[in-house]
């Protein structure tokens, strides 16, 4: 048995994770609970089934629904129609790593030390003293499960299941990330088993074929749903694609107008069709909360294998708009309107209060939770809060958005192969709702405008409490 075989095959309970439980789940002192938040549902209202379906390195132009005029994705263009589609809604950072840890902490990436991409040889991972959604969800009497790509740590203390998931079925990080990858040319790979396909905590196969992967889990989703019985559950179904190397099943590969990139997409729209259709068929439709979006932009380095962020600027890797801005649709029958598009602000970051508060579960008060709960915008159609997002490339602060303004203070091209930021002076400053495509500074027309964002910033930084880097 290799290393990591060994690693993965080994399972130990966390004294620290088990006081935490206890101490959370009590729902007592330290804590404030999700009924008292302002906008929370009444205490009678239904606890939803919440299934949040997250893509990888899908750009915000990459939909039917968000404009692009040759992917096909009928399944998530209904699902818009049927529900709200967000066209200000960003995730919490430019990179898998970060942007997965701002998802399920509700917090920056720099508070958890998760700044950095993992690879196959990274010691670290999501600490143990995080708490994620999914152990909120726990507490409160969910069933749990993380179906798909990980990417938090893939040794054991760091696994989806010592971190809230009852089940686990995915890869532990990027599909790229192997010695068979032509591409790759750290040495490291070379000492590195493939990529493990992962149940619980033991890997099944290593090296599984790429092409089967959406499909497999969407099996897995639809019978963890089936499962369920009468308890509420929480489904994180985590996509490995359209992360390249890209791949297609054979019923879904040469079929789609844009290429192989319009494959993968049209295949995950699938997915999320079926996804629907269960929902339905188990007769869950008016108490499933079903969520779609994606943890950064497009790859555009990899060109005809990279997706669109449309009309914004960059992509994956960049704290340009079209770095962090990303599809968002939600859909709960009867609960959510129907057919709106909606301008109001949010991040992924919102998405732990608000499945918390919707869940009736308990968010903790002893840390700082970036995120905020958006069931006010969901369920009324309210305009929500003034934007606020700290665009973080790494642990290097890059921009701040405080309502329709954006201040770069350092910025990258990674489209240029220049993927690391550099400082501005002086910075740059946009109005995202006239110049949504940052191509107008307008820093020495506003002088008063960037002082205020300077000292939010300055602000941010003096409150600031890193956590341990993990690497």
């Amino acid at each position: 048995m290799s290393a990591t075989a060994d690693l993965l095959s080994k399972s130990a309970s966390s004294p620290m994770r088990r006081r935490q439980f206890l101490r959370l789940a009590g729902g007592a002192a330290g804590l404030g609970l999700a009924g008292n938040l302002p906008g929370a549902p009444p205490p009678n209202a239904p606890r939803p089934n919440i299934i949040l379906i997250y893509a990888d390195d899908l750009g915000y132009g990459d939909l039917g629904c968000y404009g692009h005029p040759t992917i096909r994705t009928p399944n998530l263009d209904r699902m818009a129609a049927e529900g709200m589609r967000f066209t200000q809604f960003y995730a919490g950072a430019p990179l898998c790593t970060p942007s997965r840890a701002t998802l399920l902490t509700g917090r920056l990436a720099i508070r958890s030390g998760l700044t950095r991409v993992l690879f196959p040889w990274s010691t670290g991972g999501l600490p143990d003293d995080e708490f994620t959604v999914a152990e909120g969800l726990k507490t409160a009497g969910y069933r749990t499960a993380c179906i798909g790509k990980w990417h938090l740590g893939h040794r054991p203390p760091y696994l989806p299941t010592r971190h809230g998931f009852e089940d686990y079925f995915g890869i532990p990080y990027s599909n790229d990330m192997s010695k068979s990858n032509p591409e790759v040319s750290d040495e490291r790979y070379a000492a590195a088993p493939d990529i493990p396909l992962i149940r619980g905590e033991q890997a099944l196969e290593y090296g599984p074929d790429q092409g089967t992967l959406t499909r497999r889990y969407t099996e897995e989703a639809l019978q963890f749903m089936r499962r369920a019985d009468k308890k509420p559950f929480f489904l994180y179904l985590a996509h490995t694609f359209p992360h390249v190397p890209l791949f297609a099943s054979n019923r879904f590969r040469n079929r789609s107008p844009r290429g192989l990139y319009g494959d993968v997409v049209e295949e995950l729209d699938w997915s999320t069709g079926e996804i629907l259709r269960a929902v339905e068929k188990l007769g869950l439709a008016r108490n499933t909360l079903v969520i779609f979006t994606s943890d950064n932009g497009p790859w555009l380095l990899k060109r005809e294998h990279g997706g669109s962020a449309g009309l914004f600027r960059e992509g994956k890797g960049s704290t340009w708009e079209g770095g962090m801005r990303e599809p968002f649709i939600a859909r709960w029958s009867g609960h959510i309107p129907a057919g709106v598009v909606s301008t109001a602000f949010g991040t992924t970051m919102d998405l732990f209060s608000t499945c918390l508060t919707l869940g009736g579960a308990a968010i903790p008060a002893d840390r700082v939770i970036d995120g905020r709960d958006l069931s006010p915008v969901l369920l009324r159609n309210q305009a929500g809060r003034d934007p606020l997002l700290f665009y973080y490339q790494g642990a290097m602060l890059c921009a701040v958005r405080k309502g329709p303004w954006k201040l770069h203070v350092a910025a990258n091209e990674p489209a240029s192969r220049k993927p690391q930021p550099a400082k501005l002076d002086p910075p740059l400053l946009f109005h995202l709702e006239h110049d949504p495509s940052e191509k107008s500074d307008v820093a020495a027309a506003k002088a008063s405008v960037v002082h205020d964002l300077q000292e939010t910033i300055a602000e941010h930084n003096r409150t600031l409490k890193p956590g341990q880097p993990q690497q």
